[in-house]
């Protein structure tokens, strides 16, 4: 299977409700562009609004991916083969859209580009639904690591009579020493608290873990 077709039967396969997909035909010879419908919307248009163009078409992409995507463009026209660029289209109501734009060129009798048939598929949903997924995770993980570290951090105001400033400490010098984030130190110490059946094995880890910082026998009031 070509790329261009194996990337035609993603976009066929796309529903509507992941992203909007259309083809598009371009005679290099005459220079006449057809949109379906799917590419009018795309730029914010309808059938007949318009009458689509190379020039219209390039001036709907993103000042920054404009020069890219007309030498994209020219040198598939001119030495025929495939091309595909994932770029920025401003559409008819300035609203900005990730776009995934493929073709390739089909050879005349005399082995020179004849037609363009390609597709545009509007990726914007998607990307922003991924884009939201993992600032939903950072955040998640951001919290979830805070939550692991105040427990543990509880834990050894516990054992040791000290205050979170103190705790908070200690955790970092055992990371530093062992290389190693607070978070799975503070994890490592929940998870003893938690699966021991020996209380003396916590009690040696938070000592030995206290002896890192050097301040054994030294302790503050618990805040």
């Amino acid at each position: 299977m070509s790329t261009l077709r194996a990337l035609q039967t993603y976009s066929s396969a796309l529903g509507s409700g992941d992203c909007l997909a259309g083809t598009f035909r371009y005679d290099v010879t005459s220079g006449a562009l057809q949109w379906s419908e799917e590419i009018y919307r795309i730029h914010g248009y309808v059938r007949g609004e318009i009458v689509p163009t190379v020039d219209l078409l390039i001036s709907h992409q993103h000042p920054d991916d404009r020069d890219r995507c007309r030498e994209n463009l020219e040198k598939v026209s001119r030495v025929g083969g495939f091309f595909a660029s994932y770029h920025r289209l401003i559409d008819a109501r300035r609203r900005e859209h990730r776009v995934l734009t493929a073709g390739a060129a089909a050879p005349d009798d005399d082995g020179g580009p004849l037609v363009i048939d390609g597709f545009i598929i509007d990726l914007t949903t998607t990307v922003q639904l991924e884009t939201d997924r993992t600032a939903r995770e950072a955040i998640a993980g951001a919290m979830g690591t805070r939550v692991v570290i105040e427990q543990a951090k509880g834990i050894l105001m516990g054992i040791l009579g000290i205050g979170s400033d103190a705790a908070f400490e200690r955790l970092s010098a055992y990371s530093q020493q062992h290389n190693i984030k607070i978070a799975r130190a503070a994890a490592a110490i929940i998870r003893l608290a938690n699966d021991t059946h020996e209380p003396a094995t916590l009690h040696r880890f938070v000592r030995a873990l206290d002896g890192v910082h050097g301040t054994s026998g030294r302790s503050e009031p618990c805040s």
